[in-house]
């Protein structure tokens, strides 16, 4: 039976009237109210999956879980009641019933997080408790970058259950870079056909030596895409799509070159970039790659319902638009001031078109270069400093600074490590992280939709490195980003530490591939492979 100091995220208010038990067994109904449908759904194919109990729907028996909304709680919000009688999982709305659903599975051990029951059991333990909890931010996000290494679509949907599991709730998809184009768009076919595949891959980071030399590639067809927004969605997970304009492009430049910067360098040469770093090859600021991505944007809208799209407008080198004649007469001719500025009408395009359609753009901080975008919000991955003057300027943030929670980033400093790269965060590092910098006012710190953590897959080839890269600190940043903590000094760790030993065996029984305390196991070493350790404290601006 699952103490309840050992829930992850921690909740807000619990309250133990009385020691003592209530249990589940196969007598057990699970009476479904109004708007909970895809609530019971979820425990019968989760919890009833694990237990092997039935959950059959009825109601007016003692022995039943009831499923209900409560409109007097938050949105978010849940109340989990184990009083000996029913026991009752009520949300604010289907979203906080389903966040009850989570802290509940906790509470019946890890045994209820595998796929089949692994000993016969009649009965599963619920301590008597009440639990009252709603998330600190609207925004709890994960970024998955699928370029750089693609995902399969099954272990994308393995990612939303692992996001679903801790109270995770913005899935932010990057689709698009230098090294791979991952999604079917239909009016522009060699996307995928040219741009969604490379010839050999970097092994390492990108002073390595090392190559593997075998293709790779892959996509999410339209009909996978529907696939992982509505599984998504019954998770209570919204997908928010980046597809990045106007650097890190060379994918799309390989399957149409006229994309590229043509009066500087011969396009029709490139190939989808085998390599890490900052690609000189960028978009051109044309009106037919404008165009062109209108209607990229176009197939993605009605694919993802996000209020949020994603353009990236990250790490976009100006030497190619500085040498182009092209460039420096649409400079002149929108009377620019410098290639900062192009790159800011470039963004601003695209925010009036995606407002025009009901959408808001979302890139990374550098869209604050050149002037923001009006109505754009921002992604703070370089520190705090973009966050904070996009908040104080009126402009909605999410803080993802890379010295904090870039889970990319290396866990330890020992010799172990596989692949190295940045600063040291560890488990107490991400634990501490505070999402709200403490210059901004109140009514600047609104604008701070939430937080969210990156995993950039460069040194990541297969799923049980990203698992290795994501946990057990995902389980920290999802704290960080639900629970009510207080300031990052006052933070009980060592109360963490001790609720982990048994998320541990939660994350077992998941399958997840995650760093163990004590070090990496030796099959989670890449030794001989470099990274780009940095070596002393990370800055915190």
């Amino acid at each position: 039976m699952t103490s309840l100091t050992e829930l992850i995220p921690a909740p807000r208010r619990v309250f133990l009237d009385t020691p003592g038990r209530d249990v589940l067994d196969e007598e057990t109904l699970l009476e479904t109210g109004p708007g909970t449908e895809g609530v019971a759904r979820w425990l019968r194919t989760t919890v009833g999956a694990a237990t092997g109990l039935p959950l059959r729907e009825g109601d007016g028996a003692e022995n039943r879980v009831v499923l209900g909304i409560d409109p007097e709680l938050p949105p978010e919000g849940y109340r989990v009641v184990i009083d000996g009688y029913a026991m009752r999982i009520q949300g604010g709305s289907a979203a906080g019933v389903f966040w009850g659903a989570q802290t509940f599975r906790q509470l019946l051990g890890p045994d209820a997080f595998r796929r089949a029951p692994v000993r016969p059991r009649r009965e599963w333990d619920v301590p008597l408790l009440a639990v009252e909890d709603s998330p600190r931010f609207r925004w709890r996000g994960l970024m998955l970058d699928v370029a750089r290494h693609f995902m399969p679509k099954e272990g994308v949907l393995r990612y939303l259950d692992l996001m679903a599991a801790h109270k995770l709730n913005v899935f932010h998809f990057h689709l698009t870079d230098d090294q791979g184009w991952r999604i079917e768009i239909k009016r522009h076919p060699r996307l995928t056909e040219v741009g969604s595949w490379r010839a050999r891959t970097k092994f390492g980071h990108s002073a390595s030596r090392l190559w593997e030399e075998k293709p790779h590639g892959g996509f999410y067809t339209q009909d996978d895409i529907r696939e992982i927004v509505a599984y998504a969605a019954e998770r209570h997970i919204t997908v928010v799509p980046e597809i990045d304009v106007p650097g890190h492009s060379q994918a799309a430049i390989a399957a149409y070159p006229e994309l590229g910067n043509t009066d500087v360098v011969d396009t029709t040469r490139l190939s989808v970039w085998d390599t890490w770093g900052i690609n000189p090859n960028v978009l051109a600021p044309t009106d037919n790659t404008l165009r062109f991505y209108e209607g990229v944007f176009e197939e993605v809208l009605d694919l993802f319902p996000a209020e949020f799209i994603h353009i990236g407008g990250d790490e976009c080198p100006k030497d190619q638009w500085r040498r182009s004649p092209t460039a420096q007469a649409r400079i002149k001719e929108l009377g620019l001031a410098d290639e900062d500025q192009l790159q800011s009408w470039f963004i601003r395009h695209f925010d009036t078109w995606l407002s025009a359609r009901g959408r808001r753009l979302i890139g990374w901080d550098e869209i604050l270069e050149g002037g923001l975008a009006e109505g754009a919000a921002v992604s703070s991955w370089r520190g705090y400093a973009g966050g904070i003057a996009a908040a104080r300027a009126g402009h909605d943030v999410v803080m993802c600074p890379e010295q904090q929670v870039y889970l990319d980033h290396r866990q330890h400093g020992g010799p172990d490590e596989p692949v190295p790269i940045g600063y040291v965060r560890g488990l107490e590092d991400v634990y501490r992280f505070e999402p709200v910098p403490a210059e901004l006012t109140p009514e600047e710190a609104a604008h701070v939709l939430g937080t969210q953590a990156n995993l950039w897959t460069e040194v990541m080839e297969d799923h049980a490195r990203v698992d290795y890269q994501a946990f057990p600190r995902l389980a920290a940043f999802a704290e960080v980003a639900w629970s009510a903590l207080p300031a990052p000094g006052e933070r009980d760790f060592a109360g963490f530490e001790r609720r982990m030993r048994a998320h541990y065996g939660r994350l077992d029984a998941l399958g997840v591939a995650y760093r163990p305390p004590e070090g990496p196991r030796p099959w989670q070493r890449r030794p001989g492979v470099p990274g780009r350790p940095i070596d002393g404290p990370p800055p915190n601006r």
